[in-house]
């Protein structure tokens, strides 16, 4: 039997506008309507599902988790991550978005558990957000041993050397189209700021004390490759006329452990997820949402027996960085 294609704006067509309402904040395929609605304040606080071009071109359709009766996916509020939001009894608020990152990151109990014993009691999933100056801040903390949610980290960051007009332009350009730029105006504060609430939150988890210095304590930041530690933070260090802290002079390239573990090259997260059939949580380049993603590729590297062990360390504060691993991504 043949089977008719139909295009998306076929389809459109068919659905009855109730139905219409329901696809919307699901998929971006169906072109309900042209014009560009700015985002509210309630709308802009949460991070929802999309599908970037860089996905299609990868092949992956990115997708919240499959809902359960149990924990049924819902957006994240982004007020909350940061510790802002003040509608916490609001029954409604409460019903529709989710205030627990965990229900993002599950561990799958029913896979087949290799796992091996890891050194590093706590892994820091850092993906930071921001070219010419950070502009989110996300850490995703899991534990090594048995690949559970522990805690978050989620600050949007004020640039302090851009004009206030380069600003509005490059966050409606970069967070507009996730409908999150009102939430980022709202919460974003300069990178010194985030840096000292960041110290606290690492001194709760008794992963870092200032008056002890040094690297982290019985932890490592993990990121998807070494722009984010070995790049960034020193210039925007510079840039806020700050030294460089002590606890970013190592870290662990998931592309080095993932390439000498699984013996193949993958460029980046998206072909990591493609080739662990992960699906994809939330926005593609929202910070948050990036560093949930590679958390998750890190819980199922975890569970296939990998070990994840420091790949690159600097010298001093203004040293070069010494790569541990002889076969790396380049």
């Amino acid at each position: 039997m043949a089977l008719a294609r139909v295009s998306p704006s076929s389809l459109a067509n068919l659905i009855p506008p109730l139905l219409q309402s329901f696809f919307r904040p699901f998929s971006s395929d169906f072109p309900i309507r042209n014009s560009r609605r700015r985002s509210s304040p309630v709308a802009a606080a949460f991070s929802l599902t999309s599908q970037s071009a860089h996905a299609a071109r990868e092949g992956l359709v990115m997708e919240a988790p499959r809902p359960s009766s149990r924990y049924p996916w819902k957006p994240t509020c982004l007020y909350y991550t940061q510790g802002k939001c003040t509608m916490m009894n609001d029954a409604m608020h409460l019903e529709k978005f989710s205030h627990n990152l965990k229900m993002d990151l599950p561990v799958n109990a029913s896979a087949t558990d290799k796992s091996k014993p890891q050194k590093l009691e706590y892994l820091l999933i850092l993906d930071l957000e921001g070219r010419v100056e950070i502009l989110e801040f996300p850490v995703m903390m899991i534990d090594a041993q048995n690949r559970e949610f522990v805690d978050s980290f989620h600050r949007f960051v004020r640039p302090t050397a851009m004009s206030e007009q380069r600003t509005t332009e490059y966050i409606e350009g970069k967070y507009g189209k996730f409908g999150v730029d009102r939430v980022w105006h709202d919460t974003a504060t300069p990178f010194k700021q985030v840096l000292q609430e960041f110290e606290d939150w690492l001194g709760n988890h008794n992963l870092w004390k200032k008056e002890q210095g040094g690297s982290l304590n019985r932890g490592a930041f993990v990121t998807c490759g070494n722009w984010d530690l070995k790049t960034k933070v020193p210039e925007q260090c510079k840039v806020s006329k700050i030294n460089l802290p002590t606890y970013f002079m190592e870290w662990i390239n998931l592309k080095d452990i993932y390439l000498n573990f699984y013996n193949r090259r993958a460029t980046g997260m998206m072909t990591m997820m493609r080739e662990l059939q992960l699906p994809i949580v939330g926005n593609h380049h929202l910070g948050i949402d990036d560093s949930k993603n590679i958390a998750r590729v890190v819980q199922r590297m975890l569970a296939d027996g990998a070990v994840i062990q420091i790949t690159a360390k600097r010298q001093s504060a203004t040293g070069d960085v010494r790569f541990l691993f002889k076969d790396r991504i380049r």
